[in-house]
């Protein structure tokens, strides 16, 4: 189609400079002339940068074809446009998590059940499948639930009320062929929630206090059937044994297989990626990472650990809040325990712990080499020093021998005087630690936390500092081992550090989303580190989950007791367009055609 004169194409470009960005989108259908303008890299580049307001320092990633088309996926391919809402949970929704074919995903809420939703459907639209009530295990919600990697196992975490069980947790294994339970395993503090290791074992936590604000986390490994064949096959094997101070504990484990770290990099940091591209072998100082390595001697280390020594503590999703029995115990001990009595526990459990602990395998975690083949897998959890609140991640390797619970028997694998095992890794985040999130490579985590004010010092383990009410997402590279210096941030969360809960977040190729306090889930690009979209309810947001089928496919959960599901304008638009007949290939495509159909009709009529 031509449309009178042509204008020169400066003029053109100038006309489309001004004009709205979704009108230049639809531009090309007016002529050939504006098609081809309405092409062009300049203009587009342009749009792009002042639209998403980006830094013009910032490059365009390495992946994209062009700017045209990478205004198009963070304009037209973002989940942000509502188009079912599923109500049959009756209390707050607290976590959602899809299938890793993403066919189907799970839901857990307050009022103790799992549910088992299709998203294959012809229609498009989302049914459930199967709904299992956990009140006959005495829960008084579900918080959590996993796949295994063939999505063969739904692992289901629950907690217990009461003054007696108040932060003790349950993990149930229900197979998805009948939906029979295959296994149930104790879990606390219940907000270790637990996760898969492989498609047969799962890891579970269990706390052991040895003193006013001393303990011990275990972590075991745990067989999903056991259906026990024989007494000297093991069904459950200790992991890890750490040891906690100044009332820490661990808690939100996940497992992350880092066999994928080729992968180009994310364009995270573009200012200090940028200057260590110029100024090679010094990117280590420009990054300065918060990591450090436990368990070397030395006077250096010595006084590191004067400063602080491991935390934790038990509320997560919030709830009618249970007493906190953990927290409790602590509380009634220091009654009659004065504050010289419980410095003086701390420096002594942190010689002890020197003297009992494995010192760290550095051999185990050193920082991937580009084109080493080897497989690695680490388990990440919130940890910390100082308090109670989590404001740590830990990182430990997992050896291949220790991916089974076959071998010795409980107990044999240790010696007498490896009480402890030590962290390989720990990186301080500086917060109140409320969420993690791993990207679907494994090669980077996402850590949602409130912010301790700058320079704060913590005198009191039972008074940790206050928390802002923005949350900071932090970009943890797992290949480098280091806390990228850009975080997102947009939401934001309201309640006190002493209540403070799990918001869960999730993680797709291009795009990562979080819940709020503030009645809004939120999407952000990985790569250029905006914020894309707000998605309403009408109460907090606790969970995300994009489909690993489907990124312009998301889901959130909500304290309004709904989950809404969400799909991209683009999706919108293909499912509301009427089907096309396929249109003939060029001129003698379509008089191959036009002949054919005289052809059928002659014959029809008897004549040849």
């Amino acid at each position: 189609m031509e449309c009178g004169p042509a204008l020169p194409d400066s003029l053109v470009l100038e006309i489309f400079l001004r004009l709205p960005h979704d009108a230049v989108l639809r531009a090309g259908l007016t002529c050939r002339q504006w098609l081809a303008v309405s092409r062009d890299e300049f203009l587009w580049r342009e749009l792009f940068y002042s639209y998403y307001r980006i830094p013009r320092s910032v490059p365009r990633h390495p992946a994209a074809v062009s700017w045209y088309r990478e205004f198009r996926r963070l304009f037209d391919c973002i989940p942000c446009v509502e188009v079912q809402t599923l109500r049959e949970h009756t209390d707050q929704v607290l976590h959602l998590a899809f299938s890793h074919r993403g066919h189907r995903f799970s839901s857990c809420s307050k009022d103790c059940t799992v549910k088992l939703w299709d998203t294959e459907r012809s229609d498009g639209n989302i049914s459930l499948v199967h709904s299992s009530s956990m009140r006959q295990f005495n829960w008084g919600y579900t918080q959590f639930s996993q796949f295994n990697a063939d999505d063969t196992l739904l692992l289901v975490s629950g907690v217990y009320l009461g003054p007696h069980h108040s932060s003790s947790g349950e993990i149930a294994v229900i197979s998805l062929e009948n939906y029979t339970l295959l296994s149930r395993v104790r879990n606390k503090p219940y907000d270790v929630f637990g996760c898969w290791l492989n498609e047969t074992h799962l890891i579970s936590g269990n706390l052991h206090w040895i003193g006013n604000m001393t303990s011990c986390s275990v972590l075991w490994l745990n067989k999903a059937f056991q259906d026990v064949e024989s007494e000297n096959v093991n069904v459950v094997k200790r992991l890890f044994k750490i040891q906690n101070v100044n009332a820490s504990t661990i808690r939100t484990v996940m497992v992350a297989h880092c066999r994928r770290h080729d992968n180009p990099d994310l364009l995270l940091d573009y200012e200090a990626q940028s200057q260590a591209r110029r100024l090679k072998g010094q990117q280590q100082e420009q990054h300065q990472p918060l990591l450090f390595d436990l368990g070397t001697s030395g006077s250096e280390e010595e006084e590191e650990e004067e400063e602080g020594g491991q935390e934790a503590r038990l509320p997560t999703c919030r709830l009618p809040q249970p007493t906190i029995s953990g927290l409790e115990h602590i509380l009634q001990s220091r009654k009659n325990v004065g504050h010289m009595e419980l410095a003086i526990e701390t420096h002594v459990a942190k010689m002890m712990g020197r003297a009992h602990t494995k010192a760290p395998d550095s051999s185990l975690i050193e920082p991937s080499v580009p084109g080493e083949g080897e497989d690695k897998t680490y388990l990440l959890f919130t940890t910390g020093s100082l308090t109670y609140s989590p404001h740590q991640i830990g990182i430990k390797r997992i050896k291949p021998d220790q991916m089974t619970t076959c071998g010795p028997v409980l107990g044999e694998e240790r010696s007498s005087d490896e009480f402890f095992d030590s962290l390989d890794h720990v990186i301080d985040i500086h917060g109140h630690i409320i969420g993690m999130g791993l990207s679907p490579d494994h090669r980077y985590l996402y850590v949602n936390s409130r912010a301790w004010p700058a320079g704060c010092v913590i005198s009191d383990p039972m008074s940790p500092p206050p928390i802002a009410e923005e949350i900071d997402l932090h970009v943890i590279d797992l290949k480098s081992l280091r806390e990228e210096r850009r975080s997102l941030r947009a939401h934001r969360a309201f309640t006190p550090n002493d209540e403070c809960f799990f918001i869960f977040l999730d993680v797709s190729r291009d795009f990562v989303a979080s819940g709020a306090e503030d009645k809004h889930g939120y999407i952000w690009d990985r790569h250029y580190n905006i914020c894309l979209a707000r998605l309403a309810h009408d109460d907090v947001v606790n969970s995300v989950a994009f489909s690993p089928a489907d990124q312009e496919l998301l889901l959130s959960a909500s304290d309004d007791s709904t989950i809404k599901v969400w799909r991209s304008p683009r999706m919108v638009r293909l499912a509301q367009a009427p089907a096309r007949p396929p249109r003939p290939r060029g001129l003698l495509s379509s008089w191959l055609s036009r002949s054919k159909n005289s052809t059928s009709s002659s014959s029809v009529n008897g004549k040849p």
